[in-house]
């Protein structure tokens, strides 16, 4: 049994490594790319051509199909709308130069929040992810929404993460998510999944801002670790982007089964 365990853990820890090829990819290259200065080209802008072209590779290998690419196109759109208005609010900063910047944001940010859906893809096809009792759409959708306004509005009006984090628990108290390694299948609350993703994003933010990725204003002087607190705001953000995985699966799932039910019926 032990033996068991030990080899599934081995299993699972190579498919996670592979499921995170493409954040990986980025921390290596804010690293590379903080050591190393290309003569002629701004680091901003080279981030950006290594995020594009492991974006073509990994779909030409096969390593993303043509569905997830749409997918982590939307998470790019809706990080880089999230990144420009948080920085015009002076919430963190891109201080380098680059020809790829618009109002103060590289367009390599957006990778950052693709990375996530990237990850979350790989995952999901590699453990056959399974969602128990996922809430109905008419409820999911809503609180998804709000979350992410949430992130927007807390700057004029109340922050309602708390509220938010709370009617999470509520809604989700009863999903759990399903994943198979080797032939063993594993089971745990969807909340908890959740959480540790958000702690291991909070960790790769404190990476990412010790190579310069951005800085928030405690940072600028000297590096600091980032605030306990962001583990929240990645938690809540986590939780986006598995509804639109989730969401995008059950569309598929019953748009799949609604054309074998017409090709039954001619």
């Amino acid at each position: 049994m032990l033996k068991k365990l030990f080899k599934d853990l081995g299993v699972f820890t190579y498919h996670q490594a592979l499921s995170c090829i493409f954040p990986v990819v980025i921390f290596m290259t804010l690293a590379l790319s903080k050591a190393i200065q290309i003569p002629g080209v701004a680091r901003y802008d080279f981030i950006l051509i290594i995020c594009l072209v492991t974006q073509y590779l990994m779909y030409k290998s096969g390593l993303e199909t043509k569905d997830e690419i749409k997918v982590i196109c939307l998470f790019h759109i809706i990080g880089l709308v999230l990144e420009l208005y948080k920085v015009n609010f002076n919430s963190w900063s891109y201080p380098e130069e680059a020809w790829t910047k618009i109002a103060g944001v590289p367009l390599y940010s957006g990778f950052m929040y693709a990375s996530v859906a990237s990850y979350i893809c790989q995952a999901w096809r590699r453990f056959d992810l399974k969602i128990v009792r996922w809430p109905k759409s008419y409820v999911a959708i809503p609180l998804g929404a709000m979350i992410y306004l949430n992130f927007f509005t807390h700057h004029f009006i109340y922050d309602f993460r708390w509220v938010l984090m709370a009617l999470l628990l509520i809604v989700f108290y009863r999903t759990a998510v399903k994943f198979t390694v080797r032939d063993s299948i594993y089971k745990m609350p969807i909340v908890g999944s959740f959480f540790l993703i958000g702690f291991f994003i909070w960790i790769a933010e404190n990476i990412a801002t010790f190579f310069g990725a951005w800085s928030y204003p405690n940072q600028e002087v000297s590096w600091k670790i980032v605030h306990f607190g962001k583990i929240s705001s990645w938690f809540l953000l986590v939780v986006i982007s598995i509804m639109i995985v989730a969401q995008l699966k059950l569309f598929y799932r019953d748009a799949g089964e609604d054309e074998k039910k017409t090709k039954r019926k001619a």
